[in-house]
């Protein structure tokens, strides 16, 4: 449930939240659509610093380590300059209602234009990649089966390629993923990536592997042993080129697309990063946080695709 609602059912008519939603509307005169976009971009930042509770007393810092994780994330561009249109607008509101004397926002920056911003694929443009694979072919349920895991998961490409069918627990719906510096995340993988998986292990029953090799997912069927990165990233290249799709496209583009898919859709920042094993965050705190309950349902509820799969079942 969104933070603004909760408060709109509640008789704190007075909080920061409910006032800025009666502002938006009776002062601002903005569209409902424009509303839920502004104040759900403040529920993300109220639950990066744990609470709706903290808001009157965030700092600058905290806001400038929140942007700064969401541009590490390879958000969308688009998705930045908005969450940073929409802190402004909020702590300048909270300013002028006397919530507080000063206003932090007024002195964050804009990205740099200048900066490398990844590009993002939408959710037609990843169905017509992964619908552009011809499954004739002996290595294309292969191919769409590692589309779907690498856009589904979120995924690095060496993350892809190192799979194991030891690290795949289908009856749970994860996966076992060891990241940078050889640290291990569990990552939620859906019903509609378990399901190409399952029947591209029909064609890779059929290949004479090359000992050594035998537990890696994906094999490549003319040298009978693993996929390295660079055979994937031209597949991909290949593919894109195919379908007609002018931005510069590689495998990591789909981890891209994932985060901003998945922000966009609602989910919690936290989650996104307990995905994407960042970096910057330990496999144990992120585990402290959230369980694989949590994630799993954040996941299933938040992504494109699975949502998809929810109106067809219906």
């Amino acid at each position: 449930m969104k933070l603004y609602r909760k408060v709109g059912a509640t008789k704190n008519a007075k909080s920061p939240l409910a006032r800025y939603n009666m502002y938006l509307k009776l002062e601002k005169s903005l569209q409902h659509n424009t509303i839920d976009a502004y104040l759900g971009d403040i529920e993300k930042f109220a639950e990066f610093i744990d609470g709706e509770e903290f808001l009157t007393s965030a700092t600058l810092e905290q806001m400038r380590e929140y942007l700064a994780t969401i541009a590490d994330l390879g958000i969308n561009p688009r998705s930045q300059a908005r969450l940073l249109s929409s802190l402004r607008s909020f702590y300048n509101f909270l300013l002028l209602d006397g919530y507080i004397e000063n206003n932090p926002a007024e002195l964050l920056k804009s990205p740099k234009t200048s900066m490398h911003l990844p590009d993002v694929l939408t959710l037609q443009e990843i169905d017509d990649i992964i619908n552009a694979i011809d499954l004739s072919k002996k290595e294309g349920q292969r191919n769409r089966a590692m589309i779907e895991v690498l856009y589904s998961c979120g995924l690095r490409v060496s993350e892809l390629c190192e799979m194991r069918l030891s690290d795949l627990y289908i009856e749970e719906q994860f996966i076992r993923i060891t990241g940078k510096g050889d640290k291990q995340r569990l990552v939620p993988i859906s019903p509609r990536a378990i399901a190409e998986l399952e029947a591209y292990f029909t064609d890779r029953n059929r290949i004479s592997i090359k000992p050594g090799y035998e537990d890696y997912v994906f094999i490549s069927e003319r040298l009978k042993k693993s996929l390295s990165r660079i055979m994937v990233f031209h597949f991909i290249k290949e593919l894109v080129k195919q379908v007609g799709i002018k931005k510069n496209v590689s495998p990591h583009t789909f981890r891209h697309s994932f985060a901003t898919h998945l922000l966009e859709g609602g989910a919690n920042l936290r989650v996104i990063q307990a995905m994407l094993g960042h970096e910057s965050i330990s496999t144990t705190e992120i585990y402290t946080h959230i369980d694989r309950t949590k994630l799993r349902e954040e996941v299933i509820k938040h992504h494109p695709r699975n949502k998809i799969c929810e109106k067809i079942q219906k």
